[in-house]
């Protein structure tokens, strides 16, 4: 599932800078997450590098776009074929939310 960003967004910009894959930019009232580059930060960061920085914690999964940890480590092998990214067996707490303890206690999927 890809994130996207609330109707609580303040338009603080901090999240834009800290995406891997530049899915976010600035839209008319808030920032907004293109979900056709959205990971989560699989293969990157162990969470979403958006919410880890939003004020207002306003950067959460979308429940109408439901992806699998696979689904968005492709994507983001796609969208950096220049880049060495784990294969889906080496993702760990540290490159995926999925295997991260605190998102896995907090029943986030």
């Amino acid at each position: 599932m890809a994130t996207y960003i609330t109707e609580d967004c303040i338009n603080c910009g901090a999240c834009e800078p800290e995406c891997p894959n530049q899915a976010i930019s600035e839209g008319d009232d808030i920032y907004i997450i293109d979900p056709k580059l959205c990971t989560e930060c699989v293969g990157f960061h162990g969470d979403e590098a958006c919410q880890s920085v939003c004020p207002v914690e306003c950067c959460i999964p979308n429940p109408d776009l439901r992806e699998t940890e696979v689904e968005l480590l492709a994507r983001a092998v796609k969208l950096h074929p220049d880049q060495a990214l784990p294969e889906a067996g080496e993702l760990d707490e540290a490159t995926s939310r999925f295997r991260n303890p605190k998102w896995i206690n907090a029943g986030r999927d």
